[in-house]
Formats: C-alpha cells, structure tokens, sequence
C-alpha cells in the first residue's frame, strides 16, 4: 500500500485502532518528528489526548540512517549489538554521538513541551505512533521509556513497516497495530508518495491544535 502523505496514513491507520475510540484510559504518543502529524490523525480519530515522546536515534557515523540504538527520556539508552559489531564502533564513539542526540532530544522536549510536564502514564493504555518501522530502535526506546511510567498497556501503531521488526517488537508490548507489512521492505519513505521531513514548526502546530480541541494532557 502506497500513502499519500502522513495525514492520510494516520486516517487509515486509525481504522486498525477502532477498539480504543473514546476509551478514556487512551493516550496517543506521537514519535517526532514524522509520527506526529501520524498521531495527530490517529487521536483525533480516537476521541483521545495526544502528546509527544522525545526519542532520538544513535546513527552510525557517517552512515547516520544506519541506527546502532536509541535514547530516549529517562535515561533510557538501547543499543543494536549486531549493528556495533558489524561495523566495529567502539564505546568512544557511542558514548560521544549519545551526547551529541541527548542534547538534541532536550532541544525537542523544550521546543515542544515547554514547562507543560509529561503526561501521567500510570495505569493507562499507551498508543505509540511513528510514520514507520524500519530497524524499530527509536520505537523500541519508546517502548522501554513508557514502561517505565507504569502503564495499563503499549500499543505499537504504524502505517507500515519491516515485518522482521514487527516480529522483534511483538514480545515487548500488547499489540502492534501496521497497515501493511511489505517485502522486501527498503525504507519508510518508499511507502509514501508525499515524505518531506516534518519541521518542529509542524509538530508545534500539530500540538497547538490538538490542545484547543481538548486533546492534550497537563497532569504529570
């Protein structure tokens, strides 16, 4: 299935999600930069708070689209050993580009939250939301933070992504919700007709409009 743009994949994404539609224990995450506007359709869909989470990938230098792990807040760190392996990156130069992606994930969270603090995860059921999985390590890190907040559930919500990652991400949550699962897989943007990168402007829009419509927590 090919996609529009990532609005579109949201309202068809949404559909996969019909069973937490005005669920008031639902909260819906959206990845930035690119899950978001994915998120924003989703929880509108859903009658349901939208919110962000922070996740930065560890890219292989030089070779950055290439991910050797995650972080995300909360000092959660998750790293690809095959990845390390295969291309021989020593902890040096992981421990440098994790400084380097930490302080971009406090811009972002400054950026996009401002003193509005994280949401109360505790005891609801979390929708993750990203315009794709290719490796899954951002998502994965998402996942490993939101754990730690003592949700009810995780739920994984894609458009489209590598049907390997899905089977990796199974495990780790309730349920993973994906539209299409082809093969072989290449990238995320293949699946797109529309992909320019999402600006922080957009994210900031996207947040501004989901909290006039009533869809934004400010419990922490």
């Amino acid at each position: 299935m090919l996609f529009k743009n990532r609005r579109f994949a949201g309202q068809v994404l949404a559909q996969e999600l019909a069973a937490y539609v005005n669920r008031s224990d639902v909260v819906v995450l959206g990845l930035p930069r690119g899950g978001v506007p994915v998120a924003f359709e989703v929880a509108q869909a859903l009658n349901a708070p939208l919110d962000v989470l922070v996740v930065r990938k560890l890219g292989v230098p030089d070779r950055e689209e290439l991910a050797m792990g995650a972080i995300a807040p909360g000092g959660v760190r998750i790293l690809n050993t095959n990845i390390i392996n295969m291309v021989n990156i020593s902890d040096e130069v992981i421990a440098r580009v994790a400084v380097q992606e930490e302080r971009e994930l406090q811009r972002r969270e400054n950026l996009y939250r401002g003193q509005r603090p994280f949401p109360d995860l505790h005891g609801r059921t979390v929708i993750l939301v990203d315009d794709g999985l290719a490796t899954g390590a951002t998502m994965w890190a998402a996942v490993v933070a939101v754990r730690k907040h003592q949700p009810a559930a995780i739920v994984i919500a894609v458009p489209v992504a590598a049907a390997e990652t899905c089977q990796q991400l199974e495990t780790e949550v309730d349920q993973i919700a994906c539209v299409s699962s082809p093969s072989p897989f290449y990238s995320v943007g293949l699946w797109y007709e529309n992909f320019p990168q999402t600006t922080d402007e957009e994210v900031r829009e996207l947040l501004t409009t989901a909290t006039k419509n009533g869809q934004a927590l400010f419990t922490g």
